[in-house]
């Protein structure tokens, strides 16, 4: 049990932005953007905290990551659903353009080596990681609201059978970009973590593939919640391993553990990718 405590603040990230996935794949799109959101989402956070002079700045700077996550998601949304704009190309720009915009923001506010170096985490200011404890609540409420309610019910007819959802008087693209606004903002809750709860900083790209990695873990977890969630245990084992091997200074090369999480979920997309079968 201490193991897998241990290990939750480097899934948690990823299990956030994969559960919001979860949701947008049902719902028939597929948010390739989800780096690019999780990097807007990232320096949300940092922007909250560190401009925020209030008692709660830690939370502000999570809800700003969220805002900037639903702010994101459902632009490509709008993109690709409404405008029948390509799924890749509008989540590759998006990647791209969080990438430039994060890293000149960042630059231009507080210079090349970061004026800020740390900032205000969930930890040392409650002793209580609420986010990391939100887990518990968020992987049965995405799993209930997919399966055990109505709008869960025409989300996944949406994605299944768009015709079926359409004759039931549901209206797709409605859906699909509530959806993307829900997948939006657990994506920019994990986002937003990473500076508030696990580095204490920003840095450029620190998203560094999560985002990609959560893509796979859905398809991993077969778009079922529980299954994902396991998965996203396995990656931030591995996270927490690279990271522990590293300060021991084991033999092995450092890019080589910086790999494993990347490798891992490379070998599950090759493995069952085109077994998919959503559960």
């Amino acid at each position: 049990m201490n193991e897998i405590l241990a290990i939750l603040p480097y899934a948690a990230p990823v299990a956030y932005a994969a559960l919001g996935e979860t949701i947008g794949e049902r719902s028939g799109v597929i948010n390739i953007g989800l780096e690019g959101t999780m990097l807007f989402a990232a320096y949300g956070g940092l922007v909250g905290v560190s401009h925020f002079h209030g008692p709660y700045p830690v939370l502000v700077g999570l809800l700003l990551g969220c805002l900037f996550g639903v702010i994101v998601a459902v632009g490509s949304g709008f993109l690709t659903v409404l405008l029948k704009a390509d799924q890749v190309v509008v989540g590759t720009a998006i990647n791209l353009l969080a990438l430039g915009v994060t890293g000149t923001l960042f630059r231009v506010e507080y210079g090349h080596s970061g004026k800020l170096l740390s900032v205000p985490t969930l930890s040392r200011i409650s002793g209580i990681d609420w986010v990391v404890a939100g887990l518990v609540v968020a992987v049965p409420a995405v799993w209930l609201l997919l399966h055990r309610t109505r709008w869960g019910l025409a989300v996944r007819s949406t994605g299944e059978y768009p015709r079926a959802a359409e004759a039931a008087g549901y209206s797709v693209p409605r859906l699909r970009l509530q959806a993307a606004a829900l997948g939006g903002a657990l994506a920019g809750l994990g986002g937003s973590y990473l500076v508030l709860g696990t580095a204490g900083g920003f840095t450029e790209n620190m998203t560094n593939g999560r985002g990609f990695v959560a893509i796979a873990l859905v398809t991993f977890g077969r778009m079922n919640p529980w299954l994902v969630f396991g998965a996203a245990l396995l990656i931030g084992y591995l996270d927490a391993l690279q990271l522990e091997l590293q300060a021991k200074g084991t033999a092995v090369p450092r890019e080589v553990l910086i790999s494993l999480p990347y490798l891992v979920a490379l070998i599950v997309l090759v493995g069952v990718g085109k077994r998919r079968v959503a559960s």
